[in-house]
């Protein structure tokens, strides 16, 4: 049974070789220009920092409890306050990231973890959120309202 709860910093080790492994898949272009070790060591020491209360970022786990409460999935949402203003829009963006569930455990996973991470921004008062799709995750966002929006500009530096 796949079960949703909030990140705390006690999971950073395992969220940051859960990261690890998001992004050195086979069907990623990019390859790993540190060691896996060097890399863990370095997510887990920002993901405890970011997972203390104040932090813009909130993130949450998916367990599998017949694993013994494995953390097998992750999502994180940043939290992107604006500046006031007079017409009635709600004060905050929200920017989902990471969002990595183990194949072995998928099948909802990702959509639990997502509709946790939306909820949450609901009540945060996000405006809208953003996120940067992977091939393989577009109708899974679709599902959930996701649109792809032609008025963002980007410029990569």
């Amino acid at each position: 049974m796949i079960a949703v709860r909030p990140a705390t910093s006690a999971d950073a080790e395992a969220l940051a070789a859960l990261r690890w492994e998001f992004r050195t898949s086979p069907d990623r272009t990019q390859r790993p220009c540190e060691a896996e070790e060097a890399f863990v060591a370095r997510c887990a020491t920002w993901m405890r920092g970011e997972l203390k209360a104040g932090s813009p970022w909130r993130a949450w786990v998916a367990e599998d409890r017949d694993r013994g409460s494995c953390i097998v999935g992750q999502i994180w949402l940043q939290i992107l306050g604006k500046l006031p203003n007079p017409v009635g829009e709600r004060r905050c963006h929200g920017y989902i990231s990471n969002v990595y569930v183990q194949p072995a455990s998928r099948g909802g996973a990702g959509a639990r973890l997502l509709e946790t991470a939306l909820a949450a921004a609901v009540a945060d008062d996000v405006d809208r959120v953003l996120l940067w799709p992977s091939a393989r995750s577009v109708t899974l966002y679709e599902r959930h309202g996701f649109r792809r929006a032609g008025d963002v500009m980007e410029l990569k530096l």
